[in-house]
């Protein structure tokens, strides 16, 4: 039986590249996707600005892709929890046009300020805690000091930091609090996963290979 909080990766969807345990985490709302709070009719989900070039070189240099997200609109009984199926098939439907697969869909529905029975609950898998990256990192066979975070918020950094993956921190407007912490620090700062991607290529877990890996793939059709 699937454990609440997660759907599981499909294992068929994402080909044994080289150095394949290495994956790339990405927050959905406000990274992957534009951010629209509590919104989950695909309708209105639209990948954000760059998200198909980044993922497609990232993909190419033998990056596995996933998602881990935050999902407290459950525990508020903004959705259900069943309402998050469409929204994968969203997304994986959007990053096939652009010949891109997710490894894995990770989410926690909790808040324990929420008021829905059972995800109302203090837990382990929201972020900042790092237990959702761990889960997706043992679940995928990915090598965490070669894995990346990539977020909107610095809670996304303390979680992937706390993992033990590199972390890379969007500066799109969506962290208003800044409480820093050393936790919470990201190796970089950037304006967009365009930028994030340029940021792990250079400096990933290949170095030039990653680069030039990617850099064909920018340039094919």
């Amino acid at each position: 039986m699937r454990r609440r909080g997660a759907y599981l990766p499909r294992p068929t969807a994402v080909p044994a590249l080289p150095g394949s345990d290495a994956v790339v985490f990405l927050d959905k709302d406000g990274t992957l996707i534009e951010n629209l709070p509590y919104n989950v009719a695909p309708t209105r989900i639209r990948l954000a600005a760059g998200a198909v070039g980044a993922l497609r070189r990232l993909a190419a240099a033998g990056f596995r892709l996933a998602v881990v997200s935050n999902q407290p609109g459950v525990a508020f009984g903004r959705f259900p929890e069943r309402a998050l199926r469409d929204v994968r098939a969203r997304i994986e439907a959007l990053l096939a046009l652009a010949g891109v697969s997710l490894a894995g869909f990770y989410y926690c529905p909790h808040h324990p300020g929420g008021t829905v029975r059972g995800y109302a609950v203090p837990c382990s898998c929201r972020k900042p805690a790092p237990g959702l990256v761990l889960r997706a990192a043992h679940e995928l066979g990915a090598e965490l000091r070669r894995s990346w975070l990539i977020g909107d918020i610095l809670d996304d950094m303390e979680a992937g930091n706390r993992a033990g993956c590199r972390t890379v921190l969007l500066d799109v407007g969506n962290e208003t609090e800044w409480v820093r912490a050393p936790q919470r620090e990201p190796d970089r700062v950037v304006r967009d996963l365009a930028a994030a991607a340029d940021y792990i290529l250079t400096s990933g877990r290949d170095g030039a290979d990653a680069l030039a890996r990617g850099i064909a793939a920018r340039s094919a059709p």
